[in-house]
């Protein structure tokens, strides 16, 4: 059954909340243990560190004030919110992002535990649409390209999406914020970390050249560079590498990006 199709993930977190720690009780009771022993010692080969935080803009809709509406949007606490396929809008609204197939895959780990998978946390991610514009802000009867994934354990959540474009004096890229639970998200505790990823420029620029959608992106990414993008300039060249995904597909398939995200916990 795909994500488009209707499913026990899409009745929201109150409801998910049971299945998903059940299934985290049995991961630990019946292998998992074995499985993130391999998956720490392998990690602790790896250098990370701690993800810098950044400004969550004005189109979160994560329940707090946006200076781009009166209107506090919280799909947060909307039914069916949790979900991997974003593309498409729920809880009431209906409609699907225009754009080339994208998967994104965030890797979460422990800076200060040799790099070691963080299971159970759960991650908010929004983005803009082929035009550049995003839900509810801009496009007021749509909420797609924004769901809450939950970590495994090794740390992974992954997200079906499109390839989001580019708007003006921007760089292309990704909102997260990472909560410590489902239950923290869902009532409305403070986050671990609220940051941005980015997509390099080859893979934006064949993306944005394969369909009339993304015809606004081309002449706004040629305006623009990722070291002197607003959120990222000051940041560190080891900072700007990490939060940069590592592409790997092509246009007509479509593209996976993947990153590790470092928490200090």
């Amino acid at each position: 059954m795909s994500d488009h199709e209707k499913h026990d993930h899409d009745h929201g977190l109150a409801h998910d909340l049971p299945r998903l720690l059940g299934r985290r009780s049995v991961l630990l009771g019946l292998g998992g243990i074995a499985g993130m022993a391999a998956t720490s010692a392998n990690a602790q080969a790896l250098s990370c560190f701690a993800t810098a935080p950044e400004t969550q803009g004005p189109f979160p809709a994560n329940g707090s004030p946006s200076r781009r509406s009166e209107t506090a949007f919280n799909v947060l606490s909307e039914q069916g919110v949790i979900r991997s396929d974003v593309r498409t809008s729920f809880a009431g609204m209906s409609g699907e992002a225009e754009g080339a197939p994208f998967t994104l895959h965030l890797d979460l780990v422990d800076v200060n535990a040799g790099c070691a998978g963080l299971e159970g946390l759960a991650v908010y991610i929004w983005m803009c649409d082929a035009e550049g514009r995003y839900s509810l802000y801009e496009i007021e009867d749509q909420n797609y390209l924004r769901g809450v994934g939950i970590t495994d354990a090794q740390g992974r959540v992954s997200f079906t999406s499109i390839f989001p474009g580019c708007y003006s004096n921007r760089w292309p890229h990704i909102h997260f914020q990472v909560f410590e639970s489902a239950e923290a998200a869902l009532s409305g505790q403070d986050s671990l970390l609220i940051a941005q990823v980015a997509l390099p420029r080859a893979e934006c620029e064949a993306t944005y050249a394969s369909a009339s959608v993304y015809a606004p992106s081309v002449p706004n990414l040629s305006r623009q560079t990722f070291e002197r993008d607003m959120i990222w300039r000051d940041n560190s060249d080891a900072e700007r590498e990490q939060i940069m995904l590592k592409m790997t597909g092509d246009v007509v398939s479509g593209y996976t990006g993947t990153t590790q995200i470092g928490l200090a916990l």
